[in-house]
């Protein structure tokens, strides 16, 4: 293997192999039709695949799914250095002045021990101070206090994010039984949806402000909603594995199966979990 193309341990490699790829001419054809669009989903999943990596602890597949991660970051900033933009170094400096400006308990006047909750604290009013700087400079000012919340998160993700964004101006349930009854009002509006024909749509509605309290009662229990999610997928696609490991071994498919099979085989597959 040629010099130039041995892996590397530093970042200058990385952005050598990505200005290759990106040269028109001799780059690769795949990378040089990329733009900001249509790399965007590629670094949401990335992060996903990195999520999924911690969870499974799998500290192999976590380094590799952050090199995975880091190539967004990296392609992103590439595409940007071609039109005169940005470049990675600026990326590298923008992140590096808002962790020591946003940490003045380690690298700035305040230096010293601070509790957690100062920290937080502090960490919002240095947001804000921010956003009001970028605004003052000339930049567009968000007509709305919930602007600032990304449209492109996922639903429940960003339904705890605009929760919280609401709850910093007092907007917000001090006791978590009333988030509770909450999903009992909507799971009854749901049921009464159902029970006169409502349209899908008013249906969907209904149970998007389902998902929305779930959602809430997530966040004031301090539980990750995504995180949660992929717990219990992860759990249902390892009971509905024992049933088709089950009926596989007794030379029988799925659909060979009836519903009340499979639902004691899914029980099992619970009991083995407790055991």
């Amino acid at each position: 293997m040629p010099d130039d193309l041995k892996p590397a341990r530093d970042m200058d490699r990385l952005l050598e192999i990505m200005a290759a790829l990106r040269t028109p001419g001799t780059g690769c054809p795949w990378d040089l039709r990329q733009n900001f669009a249509s790399i965007a989903p590629y670094t949401i999943e990335e992060a996903y695949e990195v999520a999924d990596a911690i969870e499974r602890g799998d500290m192999a597949d976590l380094a590799d799914e952050l090199g995975d991660l880091l190539l967004q970051v990296v392609f992103h900033a590439r595409m940007a250095e071609e039109q005169g933009a940005f470049a990675f170094g600026d990326v590298v400096h923008a992140i590096t002045s808002k962790m020591i400006r946003r940490h003045p308990h380690v690298f700035g006047h305040e230096k010293g021990h601070s509790d957690e909750a100062s920290v937080q604290r502090n960490w919002q009013v240095i947001k804000a101070e921010e956003h009001a700087a970028r605004e003052k400079a000339g930049k567009a000012p968000r007509p709305s206090w919930l602007d600032r919340v990304p449209t492109a998160l996922p639903g429940l993700t960003r339904a705890v994010k605009l929760q919280s964004r609401a709850s910093e101006v007092g907007f917000d349930w001090h006791d978590v039984r009333a988030v509770l009854d909450k999903i009992r009002e909507e799971t009854d509006e749901i049921e009464q949806a159902l029970a006169i024909g409502a349209p899908r749509d008013e249906v969907a509605a209904e149970i998007g402000d389902l998902l929305f309290s779930v959602g809430n009662l997530a966040r004031h229990l301090d539980v990750d909603p995504e995180a949660a999610t992929r717990m219990t997928n992860a759990k249902f696609v390892a009971r509905f594995s024992h049933i088709e490991r089950t009926l596989a071994a007794e030379g029988r498919k799925l659909d060979e199966a009836d519903l009340d099979e499979m639902e004691a085989l899914w029980r099992q597959a619970k009991g083995l979990e407790a055991g």
